[in-house]
């Protein structure tokens, strides 16, 4: 099958590899001609300019978008031009789903599709295939099924469920129609806060072992420190790397973000490389909007995504406010101040 893709970043250019060893052609572009010259020397059609890269393409043409969540519009307004009925626009970025209802709307006044799909895998997927949660059309879905079965993992990524037939749809091999328009970026966008709560619970248990051994320093005694009432119950010093090894091998929390971990603090335990300043990419803020509007407690969600404000800092104003009030009705005095 043929597919062009716009957008060659980390994700982008490693979903065209997968494709093209797959035997798809690949007609990319990229506003970074570097990208677009990479990738043809690996054996795709490169375009540096939009209307030599919609050339390229044969109708019905399937143009995925593979860009910033906060660009999406605007790439999607200098295309579609271009395009002719009948060709479908397929968007596999972080998208708010609502955006998603729109765009649907709009492009379909032009005669074009719009699938939206959101994708899981990070810069691994080249290898380990991308799950894929879909929605739009379910025709025009369908007719786009060799791309999305080239691009998902397969059946051999996972054992089969028990009691769950073998031959009912296509989630068991990594990808699936989720519903309507939007349908695939709010499964995605439940997914990445389902995964900012499981990061926090991994970075919280470990920063816990990290500190079992509070005990064994001096231990001060003064109206502004709660010492700990038993220090010699806490005298632990956790080979954290270990632990991780450990928890791999049949623990309930086994993970692919649990390898991820052990890798990373098998390469440096103390991760010094990292300042600890947790972005967030905007699914997070979705989902907790969507909980709102439903009325859904999300509780675990929220203090993932709160978490991550407070890394950047945000919340440093309002712990200054603490003290000032502290200050204020007791004479506390911050600890080290002056």
């Amino acid at each position: 099958m043929e597919i062009g893709m716009v957008g060659l970043g980390r994700m982008g250019a490693n979903m065209v590899r997968r494709l093209m060893a797959g035997g798809h052609r690949c007609v990319v572009h990229d506003r970074t001609p570097d990208a677009v010259e990479a990738l043809a020397r690996e054996g795709a059609t490169g375009a540096t300019a939009l209307a030599d890269f919609v050339a390229a393409l044969s109708a019905p043409r399937v143009v995925w978008l593979m860009v910033p969540a906060g660009v999406v519009d605007a790439t999607i307004e200098a295309i579609a031009p271009l395009l002719a009925p009948g060709d479908t626009l397929v968007d596999g970025g972080n998208s708010n789903f609502q955006d998603d209802i729109a765009r649907a709307a709009r492009l379909r006044e032009r005669g074009l599709h719009y699938v939206d799909c959101g994708v899981s895998g990070g810069v691994w997927g080249r290898e380990r295939g991308y799950c894929l949660m879909i929605g739009g059309d379910g025709e025009v879905v369908r007719r786009l099924d060799p791309i999305f079965a080239t691009l998902a993992p397969g059946v051999g990524a996972a054992p089969p469920t028990p009691k769950r037939p073998a031959d009912e749809g296509t989630a068991h091999e990594g990808y699936l129609h989720c519903g309507p328009h939007g349908a695939g970026h709010f499964v995605k966008m439940v997914h990445n806060a389902i995964e900012y709560g499981m990061m926090a619970a991994v970075a919280e248990g470990f920063n816990l072992l990290q500190h079992a051994g509070a005990g064994r320093d001096a231990q001060e005694h003064d109206a502004e420190t709660t010492p700990l009432r038993h220090p010699e119950h806490y005298q632990y010093d956790f080979d954290l790397g270990e632990i991780a090894e450990l928890w791999r091998r049949g623990s309930v929390i086994t993970s692919w973000l649990l390898d991820l971990s052990a890798q990373a603090l098998a390469t440096d335990q103390s991760l010094a490389r990292f300042a600890g300043r947790v972005s967030d990419s905007g699914e997070g803020r979705w989902t907790l909007a969507a909980a709102n509007d439903l009325a859904v407690p999300a509780h675990v969600l929220a203090s993932a995504l709160f978490s991550r404000f407070a890394s950047r800092g945000e919340g440093d104003f309002a712990n200054r406010m603490l003290s000032a009030m502290r200050f204020a009705f007791g004479g506390h005095l911050e600890k080290g101040a002056t």
